[in-house]
């Protein structure tokens, strides 16, 4: 009796110190298995690509030649090492080679070799137009566009310089563009936002929101384990010596 005791009131009190976070665990669960993960990464609200119309033929610069530039200048500067990846891609009109390295992007004409002049905002807006493709706002009318020396944490990954293009949408849609090489980093939204802060309760992490092993979500995930063993217990005892009715 003295352990039915102890279990009973070990399964009370568990319950007392999880009863928030499994709340947040079990509805937060139900949210995000809601929500298409297409609509969380913004698939219908921009394209991340736009579609490129040059062919091979009209890259015509020394592809070679612009990797030496970048090599030589980055054994000043330290800015740009280690070439990772080349596309061929294309900006405002120009075939161009969108070139990565550990430390960034770099962007170069596939003309002259050059690198394009910096960005204004009202080319941001013209490119964050193109990549829009809410059917929701038709007008895609721009409430804000705004170069942010650092990124926020939506978008924390990212080193970059970034213009930020806010839409007056139904979900607040926000366009990242990398500073230097033009590219749309990340598609941002409300649904985004609400997937973000119910990810940040369920895995306990609220300043990264991306430590999966963090001490806190470990310890209240054991209490969980223990809250379940000792109902389980509870309920075995229950079913096992059910009193027998009176006729």
């Amino acid at each position: 009796m003295k352990v039915q005791r102890y279990v009973r009131s070990l399964h009370k009190w568990l319950g007392l110190v999880l009863v928030i976070q499994l709340f947040f665990w079990i509805a937060g669960g139900l949210i995000m298995s809601a929500i298409p993960l297409e609509n969380v990464h913004g698939k219908h609200l921009a394209v991340k690509e736009l579609p490129n119309p040059f062919s091979f033929h009209d890259y015509s610069f020394d592809l070679q030649t612009v990797l030496n530039d970048l090599n030589a200048g980055s054994k000043a500067s330290n800015r740009f090492t280690s070439t990772q990846r080349v596309e061929f891609t294309e900006y405002q009109g120009t075939p161009a080679y969108l070139i990565t390295s550990a430390t960034g992007q770099e962007l170069r004409s596939a003309i002259d070799g050059l690198a394009f002049p910096t960005l204004r905002a009202e080319q941001v807006r013209s490119l964050a137009k193109q990549h829009y493709i809410y059917t929701g706002n038709p007008s895609k009318k721009i409430a804000s566009t705004t170069l942010l020396e650092i990124a926020p944490q939506e978008v924390a990954t990212q080193s970059d310089r970034l213009w930020r293009v806010n839409f007056d949408d139904t979900w607040n849609t926000s366009l990242y563009f990398s500073d230097s090489s033009a590219q749309l980093v990340s598609i941002r939204s409300d649904i985004w936002r609400l997937f973000d802060f119910v990810w940040m309760l369920h895995i306990m992490d609220y300043d990264e929101r991306e430590d999966f092993n963090n001490p806190l979500l470990i310890a209240f995930a054991a209490c969980s384990v223990l809250f379940t063993i000792t109902g389980m217990l509870m309920l075995m005892r229950s079913l096992r010596y059910r009193p027998k009715q009176k006729i």
